[in-house]
């Protein structure tokens, strides 16, 4: 891989795994948004934590073991569940700056898949 996709893959790891522990932990810094968008309380364990998470677990281990299809699998994982996070934002017509995070973490997501592909 080349030092860009590193760059970009452990910028993602460090994102998802501090916005996943957020989650399993109900940081109350989060309810606000998640209320807005309407997602329940209980879902801030399972799915959201435990997916962002175990996408961030992923790509960690794929840079680690020097597998990049063990990183474009975490990747992909991590593009459809933010997919749906903002099909979710979208349909609760919640353009905050919760929308934008999700945006932000689609695009980090997408460039490590990309540049993992492409080195």
């Amino acid at each position: 891989m080349t030092a860009a996709a590193v760059a970009v893959v452990a910028v993602t790891v460090a994102l998802n795994a501090f916005s996943g522990i957020a989650a399993l932990l109900h940081w109350q810094a989060i309810l606000p948004g998640m209320a807005k968008a309407d997602v329940p309380e209980s879902w801030l364990t399972f799915p959201i934590g435990t997916l962002k998470t175990a996408g961030a677990a992923g790509l960690l281990a794929g840079l680690i073991a020097g597998l990049p299809v063990l990183v474009a699998a975490a990747a992909i994982g991590l593009v459809l569940f933010f997919v749906c996070a903002l099909y979710t934002h979208v349909r609760a017509a919640d353009f905050t700056a919760q929308f934008g995070l999700a945006v932000f973490f689609l695009v980090m997501a997408c460039a490590s898949l990309v540049l993992t592909l492409t080195a």
